[in-house]
């Protein structure tokens, strides 16, 4: 989910590992991010968030604060008015203003990372002591993870937080998200972190049994906002230690 952003170093003298994988459907490879690479990032990365619209909007829908609006007001209506036609309206907008509301906070969100870490991945990862790495496939840009080092971590611990994990809708299944994933561990390991760590939601079951299945552990989740809170939907923090750490 949405994270802090951190001071800006020197850039890493870090080469990357190439990872050249064969899946059923096609061939990929994980390598460093370029600035060429920038407005297909942007497309998966964005996609990737706005995935989680349907299923905000349906996690909101079986809320029972939820059907007690779409039953009671509707029903209100139809007391006071006596028309069946005016309730069936009053559900139709009750349920745009839900799907208004389950797509604001994914959309401001990626407008916030265009406008920021996005915005520059060179400056905001690659010059920053982290690192951004794209799968390819068909010479195109099909999955990307990214990763920087926490600010301030646990005292004698440090830490590698994966950020930004998004693989398009046409390649999933084949094991790009577990090999970015195993980049990210790997780049952490070479440069002696003790612990990878990241976010994710309740809502992102897929990620979650990907991240528990690779080793990751659960540390604490919370409420980003009032929004979230709101909703029931909190952010799971997870973290991944190596085991000579």
């Amino acid at each position: 989910m949405l994270s802090g952003f951190r001071d800006r170093y020197s850039c890493l003298s870090w080469m990357p590992r190439f990872e050249t994988q064969k899946s059923p459907m096609a061939p990929y490879h994980i390598r460093q991010y370029q600035d060429s690479d920038h407005k297909s990032v942007v497309d998966v990365f964005t996609k990737g968030m706005e995935e989680h619209i349907p299923s905000t909007f349906r996690h909101m829908l079986m809320l029972p604060r939820t059907l007690l609006l779409l039953l009671g007001v509707p029903l209100a209506l139809v007391l006071v008015s006596g028309s069946w036609l005016l309730a069936v309206v009053c559900i139709f907008f009750l349920l745009l203003l839900l799907r208004f509301l389950a797509g604001q906070p994914w959309k401001e969100y990626v407008a916030t990372c265009l406008r920021t870490d996005m915005a520059d991945i060179t400056k905001s990862y690659l010059n920053a002591h982290g690192s951004f790495w794209v799968a390819e496939s068909g010479n195109q840009v099909v999955g990307i993870v990214a990763a920087l080092p926490v600010k301030d971590p646990p005292s004698g611990r440090k830490q590698l937080q994966l950020f930004r994990l998004s693989v398009s809708s046409q390649h999933r299944g084949q094991g790009i998200a577990k090999a970015l994933v195993r980049t990210v561990l790997q780049f952490a390991r070479d440069q002696g972190y003790t612990d990878v760590v990241l976010e994710t939601s309740t809502l992102q079951q897929g990620a979650m049994t990907l991240y528990l299945g690779m080793g990751f552990q659960k540390t604490g989740q919370r409420f980003l906002t009032m929004f979230w809170r709101l909703v029931g939907i909190r952010t799971i923090q997870l973290k991944y230690p190596f085991p000579s750490a």
